[in-house]
């Protein structure tokens, strides 16, 4: 069998390759770097394709499982990462493909009833929750709560959550997305969140790490758009972060901000809360603060800075991510946003 490296500048091959996906139910996903088919009689019989560390687009035909194509299919796009110095790959499958990819290196993460997600390369997700176990010196019968956030920026209603929830539990921990999507890079997201919590003894901010809301697990959350496959990405998420980090890291209750503004980010809170019961972990979802009768968001923060509206910012953040808007950095980005949507 030969393996071809189709062109992604020729619409053509492109089309080629989303029809034949058509047969199994699944969609081209233009985004994606490399594009490998295995054809026969010059008709494509397995493809599978990559953007960056995740291999997504992957069929092949009933006729040919159990001959080995998967193997040689997916080495080529391993080892075309492994010359781009990534060493560490996803794969998003069907569960019916999980074996598949087991039989070739690869572990399962987690899984939905309609999807899996897998990785092979030099680091797993036992690994990164053992490293963030390092990070907490929690006693073995405390009470351990956990909540993710993007804090695109930080604003005082994230502060309002996380002081609410640091005092029902012995110990908060506060992940913030490290997927750098955001307006707010994340090196400076982050530190935002550990200057406008530095007060609150019981609270550990660390990174959430590429097993939340990333590229890998919820690529479609930074698009908010809702369908199917944004569903599915919600339930996968939420299972990862009950299956891995909740129960590894013995935490026993997840804290959300009730959503009254963003009908996809309300759904995602109703799937964690259904998720969630599965592995007996308590949600709990507080009220979103307000301010002059309006409810505190990032977004509203971003329009106001925008705009350049910093009397009323003044009211919506703590003075530490307020200096940090009216610093140089802060400046750039204000900068950036705006010749962005321009």
């Amino acid at each position: 069998m030969i393996v071809e490296n189709i062109n992604l500048d020729f619409p053509l091959q492109k089309k080629e390759v989303a029809n034949f996906l058509k047969n199994f139910n699944l969609e081209y996903d233009e985004n994606v770097d490399t594009t490998f088919v295995i054809r026969k009689n010059d008709e494509i019989v397995a493809t599978a394709s990559k953007y960056k560390n995740i291999i997504k687009c992957f069929a092949i035909d009933e006729e040919l499982r159990g001959e080995g194509v998967a193997n040689t299919l997916i080495t080529p796009l391993i080892n075309k990462a492994f010359d781009e110095n990534i060493f560490h790959l996803f794969v998003y499958t069907k569960p019916t493909n999980e074996i598949i990819f087991k039989g070739i290196g690869f572990k399962k993460i987690s899984k939905t009833d309609k999807v899996a997600l897998l990785e092979i390369g030099i680091n797993n997700i036992d690994k990164t929750i053992g490293n963030i176990k390092s990070h907490l010196n929690w006693a073995g019968s405390s009470k351990n709560g956990i909540l993710i956030m993007n804090c695109n920026p930080f604003t005082l209603g994230h502060l309002y959550l996380i002081e609410h929830a640091s005092k029902l539990m012995d110990n908060i921990l506060v992940l913030v997305v490290q997927e750098d999507k955001s307006d707010f890079p994340f090196n400076d997201r982050i530190k935002l969140v550990k200057a406008g919590t530095s007060h609150i003894k019981n609270v550990t901010v660390l990174p959430s790490s590429e097993y939340i809301i990333s590229s890998a697990t919820f690529p479609s959350y930074f698009l908010k758009k809702e369908d199917n496959t944004t569903l599915e990405f919600m339930k996968l998420d939420s299972t990862i972060v009950a299956e891995h980090f909740c129960e590894k890291l013995n935490i026993s209750t997840r804290f959300l901000g009730e959503e009254p503004i963003c009908p996809l980010t309300n759904l995602y809170n109703k799937t964690i809360v259904e998720t969630f019961k599965k592995y007996n972990i308590e949600v709990n979802i507080i009220p979103r603060k307000k301010v002059d009768d309006k409810f505190i968001s990032a977004s509203l923060v971003r329009k106001l800075f925008k705009e350049g509206d910093m009397e009323k910012i003044k009211t919506l953040v703590p003075t530490t991510t307020f200096d940090f808007l009216n610093s140089q950095e802060g400046r750039k980005i204000r900068e950036h946003i705006i010749s962005k949507n321009i």
